[in-house]
């Protein structure tokens, strides 16, 4: 499944209130921990695994209002909602755990 970018608060909220689990990496253009687990993330979205799950990105530069909802303190923090809700949480540049973090969750 492709990783789509989130363009609008309100597209955040309706897409993590939307029932499905969804997979965020808050990113920023000049963080290089991010340019580096970017191709990981989107790897890791195209296993028939992880199917059932939404990876949304957001470039917390041009989205700030999102990140300021939901904390963003460190990049990249990858975020994992369901019904409005978080269920968990990775801060850092961590290939291993970001693939045990959407296993939990697949």
């Amino acid at each position: 499944m492709p990783v789509t970018a989130i363009e609008s608060l309100r597209d955040f909220q309706t897409l993590i209130d939307s029932g499905d689990v969804v997979i965020v990496d808050f990113w920023a253009d000049w963080c290089g921990p991010c340019r580096m687990m970017s191709p990981i993330f989107e790897q890791l979205a195209s296993i028939p695994e992880s199917s059932a799950i939404k990876f949304t990105k957001v470039d917390i530069d041009t989205q700030p209002e999102i990140s300021e909802e939901v904390g963003i303190r460190s990049l990249p923090t990858f975020m994992v909602f369901k019904d409005g809700q978080k269920l968990d949480e990775l801060v850092g540049a961590n290939p291993p755990g970001l693939h045990t973090l959407i296993q939990r969750h697949a």
